[in-house]
């Protein structure tokens, strides 16, 4: 494995963990995996070691790449990131580590999944395929605009609490200690407007850019969804809607659902629909980059 500095932006360096196949033969199809973490925190270290293992072993390049986190870097700021990586990953990958340009697919989980869909909306060229695990692809639903009932369960975070814990220079990574900032969010409904710097109620129309259900068109990449039907984080509804939208444009998808699934279904690999999702992964890795 190879860290490369992508980019770097107001003080912050955004690295990439590079990890090239076993076979020495290339150029390699390249998979860009984005972490999750609600774009609050998270890094590129939470690449699962069983994945990434599965991407080598069948000749994809993969990097693993960092992005500045809300709310001290604004999402259409962040998606900057997502766009300057593409770009670096293009010019640098066949030279660095034996990428082909023309063949890149995009991996998120989570929030990760978000940005990829996002990047299935606004990267050019286009990517070969879009894979989100248990993403999204309205920001603005009740499920993320209004107080939600799982996370009132725990005790109330205030605003000062969640603040105390957000610096004033942006940063790339970020531990467990953040979570109180997104329990804050989630307990009161403002995460649309904590992450986007907007205001939902008098400003819903600056929402919609940000939104990739809407910007879905007969040129989007194919896509593979995964989602868990009992996520108690984000809506399996979220998936299921986006595949809709898919439908109706004929854009080549899947959505595969994990019966009893929750968030982050995929840890559990023990559970043979966990691993028959990841099988499906890589057949359509294999189908949209080849080896």
């Amino acid at each position: 494995m190879q860290t490369y500095i992508y980019k770097s932006a107001r003080g912050c360096d955004l690295h990439a963990d590079v990890y090239q196949p076993v076979t020495d033969s290339g150029p390699h199809p390249v998979i860009i995996w984005i972490h999750g973490g609600a774009l609050i925190l998270g890094s590129r270290k939470m690449l699962r070691d069983e994945q990434l293992n599965r991407y080598l072993e069948n000749g994809f390049v993969v990097v693993a790449i960092d992005y500045r986190l809300a709310p001290e870097t604004r999402l259409e700021d962040l998606l900057t990131d997502i766009h300057d990586a593409y770009a670096w990953i293009r010019d640098n990958g066949p030279r660095f580590f034996g990428a082909d340009p023309s063949r890149v697919a995009l991996i998120g989980h989570s929030a990760g999944g978000y940005l990829a869909l996002m990047g299935g909306v606004e990267l050019v060229p286009r990517v070969n395929g879009v894979v989100s695990l248990y993403g999204y692809g309205d920001i603005i639903g009740d499920w993320y605009s209004t107080p939600n009932t799982f996370y009132r369960q725990e005790p109330i975070v205030s605003r000062e609490n969640a603040y105390s814990l957000i610096s004033d220079v942006p940063l790339s990574t970020s531990d467990i200690a953040r979570r109180p900032f997104y329990l804050y969010c989630r307990q009161h409904g403002v995460w649309p407007d904590e992450v986007t710097g907007y205001d939902l109620k008098n400003d819903a129309a600056a929402f919609d850019r940000f939104c990739p259900i809407r910007h879905v068109t007969s040129a989007y990449p194919p896509t593979l969804l995964l989602h868990g039907d009992c996520d108690t984080d984000v809506p399996y509804q979220q998936s299921v809607d986006l595949a809709a939208e898919l439908s109706r444009h004929g854009v080549e998808h899947e959505l595969i659902t994990i019966g009893g699934g929750d968030h982050v279904f995929d840890v559990d690999t023990s559970q043979p629909q966990v691993r028959h999702a990841i099988d499906s992964v890589m057949v359509f890795l294999d189908k949209h980059l080849g080896k």
